[in-house]
């Protein structure tokens, strides 16, 4: 049986050693009385609901999946799923960082990023029912009316009602220009929508009495393509002008979707036959409204992978640690057994390390992001906002690729590590790795999130933005130029930020040959300006470690920290130079292929 501890050491370290958040909350008025003790215990609570409650459900949702009710259209989550909502609401957790106004904590999204990174490990499947909700909320407090807002949001904050996003229709998935689904305005104001939608995540199950649909329709005079697109509220239940629940609204579950992993979420079918709802922000701008959620859901979807490399490496550790087969090949480590852990085997080693990179870089990476998007919110100065913004949107696409990306590597490696023994459903790996590969694809396929950030977040302004973060990592390698010490982490991160600024030139000026070369380039760009993130925030962390150690500190975590670090630079940022490489190539040998495919 597999087994989880949440990781509050690095949480901690990143949170106070590398990102000093406290001193960070001290210019955000409305986090300013913050302080680390807080939240050393907010994370404490979370981590305990995420591995005593959450993480025992996580293989029983996997075997019991959900279940449909074809004649009622209700759907049934696997056992213990609706009493650990429960006690997930009662426990205050849907509230942590929703506005106090509407009956939330007020915390930072930062806080709320390691709590999710927790429940992900936990149990991913079960964790997509709040995310979710999560997300919703956030776009009606940007874009709901005053009543959307006083009526629905309440009801998200305390967990008494959830949300779903319903965007993708069988036709069309991440081209939305092409979605059918109707909405006929009536005279009292309200819509009646008709229409189906498929893939939607949590869209009905047994958690709580009402669920809040956002749905992308088109009004009768929308123009075509996705300046036509508007966005509805149709909640499961009608809602009376008190906020109550009225009768059974015209918006159900059709059809579940049978799934390679996640089978504890309910993936549904939902068919809209005269839905009343309502309209969120302005007509025919629905797109913009949306990607509130859509955004919060891409980062989310970084931390379900960040959560599983976290947990599968655990699980590989302890295994590795235990396991006994062989000899080193450089003699006996353990005479007294008749062989040696698989731990003294380098390549065994490779993988763990590859997992815990991976982990600890994303995990630096998503609370960066967190932190940056409380600035956006919360600080005083309309320029640190702003600013703060434009990072976020520079670096979500990377959250939600990159991290994917790694997690399928690391959970395939750390299956790997336990042999046969890792294909057996029993140990638990097998599953971390048919979960994971779900993340790569929904929430805007990585492919698509590369082409996001090449073609919009880099081309479109010239690299202004990506400079910005540059400049970031240039002060820093300024900083440490002469310390020798960090020679080993600051000269490669100097000569990939320095090649970085040709390739991205060259793929610039070819792309405005031939468009198609953004396409061929972009997934390999989107790695390489990875490796570039992480680079950075490991040789941050590398010159943490090295000053504790220098100090005298004997916390092993230091030396970990630093091992790890190297082995970073040494053997998995290399990957940039094929990546370069292959995009370099350009697009005519994949375009230039039609005998291939004739």
């Amino acid at each position: 049986m597999p087994s989880y501890t949440p990781p509050l050491r690095d949480m901690h370290f990143v949170l106070h050693e590398l990102l000093h958040v406290c001193d960070e909350f001290k210019q955000l008025p409305v986090h300013a009385e913050l302080d680390q003790d807080t939240i050393a215990a907010v994370l404490e609570e979370g981590g305990k609901f995420a591995s005593e409650v959450l993480f025992p459900l996580n293989q029983i949702g996997d075997q019991q999946g959900c279940t449909l009710n074809h004649e009622t259209h209700a759907v049934k989550t696997p056992d213990g799923f609706k009493e650990a909502f429960a006690v997930f609401a009662k426990g205050g957790w849907t509230a942590l960082s929703c506005d106090p106004e509407y009956g939330g904590q007020g915390l930072p999204i930062v806080l709320n990023q390691c709590f999710y990174e927790m429940l992900n490990s936990a149990n991913q499947a079960w964790t997509m029912y709040p995310g979710l909700t999560h997300g919703a909320y956030e776009a009606l407090h940007a874009h709901g009316t005053e009543n959307q807002k006083k009526t629905i949001l309440p009801k998200l904050t305390n967990g008494e009602w959830t949300s779903t996003m319903c965007l993708t229709e069988s036709h069309c998935g991440t081209d939305l220009g092409l979605l059918r689904t109707k909405a006929a305005p009536q005279p009292d104001g309200t819509y009646r929508l008709s229409g189906s939608k498929i893939f939607i995540s949590s869209g009905d199950h047994d958690f709580v009495d009402n669920i809040i649909h956002l749905v992308l329709a088109r009004l009768p005079d929308a123009p075509a393509g996705s300046k036509g697109i508007s966005l509805f509220v149709v909640s499961k239940f009608k809602l009376k002008e008190d906020g109550s629940l009225g009768e059974r609204n015209g918006i159900y579950c059709s059809g579940l979707e049978h799934k390679m992993g996640i089978h504890g979420s309910a993936t549904c079918q939902m068919t809209l036959e005269d839905a009343e709802g309502s309209l969120v922000g302005q007509p025919n701008k629905g797109l913009a409204a949306m990607f509130v959620m859509m955004n919060a859901a891409r980062i989310g979807v970084g931390m379900q992978s960040l959560g599983l490399t976290e947990v599968a490496y655990q699980n590989a550790l302890a295994y590795a640690k235990d396991r006994i087969q062989s000899r080193s090949l450089t003699g006996p480590k353990d005479p007294s057994k008749l062989a040696d852990s698989i731990l003294v085997h380098p390549d065994v080693r490779k993988m763990l390390l590859t997992a815990k990179a991976y982990a600890e870089g994303g995990r630096a990476l998503g609370l960066y992001c967190a932190l940056l998007i409380d600035r956006e919110l919360n600080h005083p100065d309309a320029a640190v906002r702003a600013e703060s913004a434009k990072l976020v949107a520079l670096l979500t696409p990377i959250v939600k690729a990159f991290i994917t990306d790694n997690g399928w590597i690391a959970t395939s490696s750390c299956l790997q590590v336990f042999g046969g023994h890792g294909f057996i459903r029993e140990w638990g790996m097998e599953q971390y790795v048919r979960d994971a590969r779900i993340n790569m694809i929904y929430e805007g396929t990585n492919t698509i999130q590369s082409l996001d950030l090449l073609g919009r977040k880099v081309l479109s302004n010239q690299g202004a933005t990506l400079k910005k973060f540059g400049e970031q990592i240039t002060a820093f390698v300024m900083e440490e130029q002469g310390n020798e010490a960090m020679a080993e982490f600051i000269k490669p991160l100097a000569q990939l930020g320095q090649q970085m600024t040709q390739f991205t030139g060259e793929i610039g000026y070819k792309a405005m040959q031939n468009a198609d070369e953004v396409g061929a380039a972009a997934v390999d760009y989107l790695r390489v300006t990875g490796h570039l993130v992480f680079a950075y925030f490991w040789a941050r962390m590398a010159k943490v470690a090295l000053q504790e150690i220098e100090k005298g500190n004997r916390d092993p975590f230091y030396q970990a920290k630093l091992q790890t670090a190297r082995f970073y630079f040494a053997k998995l940022l290399p990957e940039t130079a094929s990546l370069m490489a292959t995009a370099r190539a350009g697009s005519a040998v994949l375009m230039d292929t039609d005998a291939v495919f004739a």
